[in-house]
């Protein structure tokens, strides 16, 4: 069996250890457009901030492709998918045959159209390593720098770069930081946070027009700076799949096995949609955790082992300058809250299930809110009202102990 794998993050090393689970001796092949050794992407601001290097950033070991008998082209970039001859065109005009294919392309910054984003001369993204050392290479002391976007990657940039530079502004459409993810308490919370390390918020506005290294907002106000990043959001790598006439909507479209509509292929990670439970809706659920469980579930599946992708949800766990935060689940349903200066709860439950939750500043114990949401435990099943304060294992009975915390005592 020859198995090729296009990309070479989360998904990627799921899928190679998925196979390698029960094939030990076929042929596997990584293509990826990017040069370096398999490293955890959201590490690219704590890089910045000086909390890792490369070496730690590397999801894997050096040997990792040796230990597993992978062969990496890397730096080339997948450009056709040959469904009629199973083959993989790259764009120095070389062919890869497949029998088994993996498509973990992630995604890529969503760069809108924006008058006189052209003049800018120093523009950035903020997604992956060679944006984190290209950014970096034109930083200084005296650098004053606007962020367009308050999601994850805006705010992940701002932490990782704000001790390098002499100013720093965030500006974003919506009316608070993280709508994706925070509610409005939430938002107010890590938004007094960040602001008190020394960055400025101006929300409700955007860049109507750029001249030169002058924004003009859409409020009328106007920023000066000398290094833009984009980060309002970004769009999953569909395109190989949709060219070869698989089924795509908003991402890749797969089944429970991570197949897609066409023969022999499969697909994980960014560029997919999930099945979210709390929601029951397909949607693309970007995170590294579920990413790394449809490329095992592929991998897995590819060589004959049936292990479904059935319990996805979406869940953050981040943080911003030492101020800590998990969020999972959908937040339709009645909610509940503590709140204890700058510690936050909520949680949300709906039809004798918890859907979802909050937790900033204290987060010990949200793994068992996580597993009661990822295993649609029944509350009257459990002591909920004490799980709900005080998250602890005795709320459950021995028996759910064992069965839905996988036997933890």
């Amino acid at each position: 069996m020859n198995y090729v794998i296009i990309g070479n993050s989360a998904a990627a090393v799921g899928c190679i250890e998925g196979i390698r689970k029960n094939d030990k001796e076929s042929a596997i092949t990584v293509i990826s457009d990017e040069k370096h050794h398999t490293y955890s992407r959201p590490l690219i601001s704590y890089l910045l901030y000086g909390k890792t290097d490369e070496e730690r950033m590397k999801y894997r070991p050096d040997s990792f492709y040796k230990d597993n008998d992978v062969t990496p082209i890397l730096g080339k970039k997948a450009v056709k998918i040959d469904t009629k001859n199973r083959k993989v065109m790259l764009d120095d005009g070389k062919a890869v045959p497949y029998d088994k294919l993996l498509v973990a392309t992630g995604s890529r910054p969503f760069v809108p159209p924006m008058k006189g984003l052209d003049t800018v001369e120093n523009k950035f993204t903020f997604m992956t390593l060679d944006d984190a050392k290209a950014l970096d290479s034109v930083l200084t002391k005296d650098s004053r720098v606007l962020i367009v976007g308050a999601g994850l990657i805006g705010l992940k940039c701002a932490e990782g770069i704000l001790d390098k530079i002499g100013s720093l502004t965030v500006i974003d459409l919506a009316d608070r930081i993280l709508p994706s993810i925070l509610d409005e308490t939430g938002s107010e919370l890590v938004q007094k946070s960040i602001e008190e390390k020394g960055v400025e918020f101006m929300l409700g506005t955007s860049a109507a027009e750029f001249d030169g290294n002058k924004a003009k907002l859409t409020n009328g106000e106007t920023v000066e700076f000398d290094v833009l990043v984009i980060a309002v959001g970004v769009r999953p790598n569909t395109e190989l799949v949709k060219e070869a006439g698989g089924n795509v909507n908003k991402g890749i479209v797969t089944d429970r096995f991570c197949r897609t509509s066409l023969p022999g292929i499969y697909s994980a990670g960014d560029c997919t949609e999930s099945h979210d439970i709390t929601t029951d809706t397909d949607r693309i659920l970007a995170l590294l955790p579920n990413a790394y469980m449809q490329g095992e579930t592929a991998g897995l599946h590819m060589t004959g082992t049936d292990k479904p992708y059935d319990k996805a949800i979406p869940m953050n766990a981040i943080g911003f300058f030492g101020y800590h935060m998990i969020t999972a689940g959908s937040y339709d349903g009645e909610k509940t809250v503590y709140a204890d200066g700058e510690n936050y709860k909520m949680l949300v439950t709906k039809d004798n299930l918890l859907k979802g939750y909050i937790m900033i500043g204290d987060i010990s114990r949200a793994g068992i809110y996580t597993k009661l949401i990822r295993e649609q435990v029944p509350l009257d099943s459990i002591d909920f009202e004490l799980v709900k304060e005080k998250p602890q294992l005795m709320a459950f009975s021995l028996a759910d102990r064992k069965e839905q915390l996988g036997g933890v005592r």
